[in-house]
């Protein structure tokens, strides 16, 4: 479920990214986090501190947004990392830092959970007879 920082959107935007995060869990079977607000210095430390929290940590992708101090950072499971590569993750977050750097925080997000759930998605497997 989306921890949302008080005070950073309002409920309509709120909705859009839970409801982001529903399809994303859908689509990836893989829970998502996402913590919008103030981070403290150490701001990887903080966000794996949250990630580690979390009710299944090794299945859940967190995303930590800190506007005020232009911080993202992506937290993967260990289970996570299995179907999503860091170089995925990191395309994603460039993605995202270009919507947010167009003021589009809600946008981002979204796009973000969304591109994180495509590349985390098991791909299917067709299995035919043989002959």
């Amino acid at each position: 479920m989306a921890q949302v920082g008080v005070g950073e959107f309002n409920e309509a935007e709120r909705f859009q990214i839970d409801e982001a995060i529903r399809r994303a869990e859908l689509v990836s079977r893989f829970e998502f986090s996402v913590f919008v607000g103030r981070a403290t210095a150490d701001s990887r430390a903080f966000a794996t501190q949250l990630h580690n929290s979390l009710v299944a940590p090794a299945r859940s992708i967190l995303i930590l947004l800190d506007p005020a101090s232009r911080v993202l950072e992506i937290v993967t499971g260990g289970v996570v990392r299995r179907s999503l590569t860091d170089h995925e993750v990191e395309l994603t977050a460039l993605q995202m830092r270009s919507s947010f750097a167009e003021g589009d925080l809600v946008g981002g997000l979204r796009r973000g959970i969304q591109m994180l759930a495509d590349h985390a998605r098991t791909p299917e497997t067709l299995h035919g007879d043989t002959v």
